[in-house]
């Protein structure tokens, strides 16, 4: 029999959307903060001349720019305050996560609740800066050898000063980014990083179907593939629906405990264990971990001679992990693997999990308490993450082999980019429907109060 709150929820609709006032004013500080983060990947860095750097990028289109220019929504192509991006956060906090598993004092300053985790995101922020600086300053050299050769230079003033005004601009624009997304998250709906990078994926939406019907009617591009395409779209966004509501239900159950009416009742309760617990964190961690020597590579290589070592070295370096090519997709496939399990590990503790079960009297049927039940959970998170594991790198490797083959420079249809877009839809809906439901039990309360003061 369906409970109270089942009801009320089965029952929600937006009809009460008007008079959810709080949740308006989030959406709205949602909107508002977004539109602020397309405004800023139109302004360029101070020195640039945007006409001759879009010359300039539509020559070098391609691999790792495009995949860089997705996630940042396009401000890697107009070389804006926000170029980064907030990839140096993830690649920062990516490094803490797992020196904070290797390092016992790091470890310990784990476990300290709320002060300790707020350490944790101040070594991240730092690292964060870090990255971004190094980042920058290769960004900045690549951009005052790009177009050397043919006379387009990009750069109006080169130079020392350029680089260091450039690295500065960079590191204030992805620091801003993070105080974006938190006020976001504090203030708005849903995870203002997830958010943030959602906003820059789908502000390329536009030039993905431009790009694909212009491929159509040029002839490049046949009706067959495009069919394919939207084919293949399709089924990753309902599979990814599909594979991100399911979940394992493990039945948990609670000593007998007396009623009021002096009737023994037994309390059931279930533990709901995802099939993909790590959601959209694999693939953007090893995405990032990718990103980060190929951008610096890529942009490095251009004031390097080809005929030395070093740029040799590069040179070969860019070809193999270059997109669709077999060292890149195994690489790729690897990290989400590996980020699935770590991950996974990082959010959910077995052990914990098992004693906190044992200190509210609750069991797994056939299975002791304490040790054995830690050792359960494991057994069984270890297995369905195996799975999840499977359906995250067929997810994103199979668009990245079918864009290599087709030699489409779609980014938009990447499995990271759908999955990103999807959870993170899916999750600020949830989030939408939680408010909503919220305000009609505070209703509830209210007209339960009104009628007790009218008995």
């Amino acid at each position: 029999m369906a409970s109270r709150a089942d009801n009320i929820a089965s029952s929600i609709n937006f009809a009460n959307f008007g008079k959810a006032t709080e949740l308006k004013n989030r959406i709205w500080f949602t909107i508002g903060a977004l539109v602020v983060f397309r405004f800023l990947s139109f302004v360029p860095l101070p020195g640039v001349n945007p006409l001759i750097l879009q010359n300039l990028y539509s020559q070098t289109r391609g691999g790792i720019l495009d995949l860089f220019n997705t996630f940042s929504g396009g401000g890697l192509e107009r070389m804006s305050l926000i170029a980064l991006g907030i990839m140096p956060y993830i690649t920062a906090s990516i490094v803490v996560q797992l020196a904070a598993s290797l390092h016992p004092s790091l470890a310990a300053l784990k476990k300290e609740g709320e002060t300790g985790r707020k350490k944790m995101n101040q070594y991240t922020r730092y690292g964060a800066v870090l990255l971004t600086a190094i980042q920058g300053w290769f960004l900045a050299s690549g951009l005052e050898a790009m177009g050397a050769s043919s006379g387009m230079q990009a750069v109006v003033f080169p130079g020392y000063l350029f680089r260091i005004g450039a690295v500065v601009s960079l590191i204030g624009g992805t620091m801003f980014l993070l105080w974006l997304g938190e006020q976001i998250t504090s203030r708005g709906i849903g995870n203002g990083t997830s958010l943030i990078i959602m906003a820059g994926i789908v502000a390329q939406m536009p030039t993905f179907v431009a790009n694909l019907f212009e491929g159509f009617s040029s002839g490049s591009t046949s009706g067959f593939t495009v069919a394919v395409m939207v084919l293949l779209i399709v089924a990753m966004v309902l599979g990814i629906c599909f594979m991100e509501r399911a979940q394992r239900r493990l039945l948990i159950q609670y000593p007998k405990r007396a009623t009021q009416r002096g009737m023994m009742q037994a309390d059931r309760s279930h533990l709901p264990l995802k099939l993909n617990t790590a959601g959209v964190i694999p693939p953007i961690f090893a995405s990032s971990l990718l990103l980060l020597p190929l951008t610096i590579t890529q942009f490095a290589g251009k004031s390097l001679s080809p005929d030395s070592t070093i740029g040799q070295i590069v040179v070969a370096l860019n070809q193999y992990l270059a997109h669709g090519k077999p060292l890149y997709m195994l690489l790729y496939a690897s990290g989400i693997i590996f980020f699935s399990f770590f991950y996974t590990a990082v959010v959910f503790n077995p052990e914990e999990t098992a004693d906190n079960l044992k200190k509210n009297g609750g069991f797994i049927p056939g299975i002791r308490p304490g040790k054995n039940t830690a050792t359960y959970l494991d057994y069984v998170l270890t297995r369905i993450t195996v799975i999840g594991a499977i359906y995250l790198t067929l997810v994103c490797v199979i668009p990245e082999y079918w864009i290599a083959q087709t030699g489409m420079k779609l980014m938009f249809m990447g499995g990271t980019s759908l999955l990103i877009v999807v959870n993170v839809t899916v999750d600020t809906i949830t989030q939408i429907q939680s408010h909503l439901l919220a305000h009609q039990y505070g209703d509830l309360i209210k007209k339960a109060k009104l009628k007790g003061r009218m008995r």
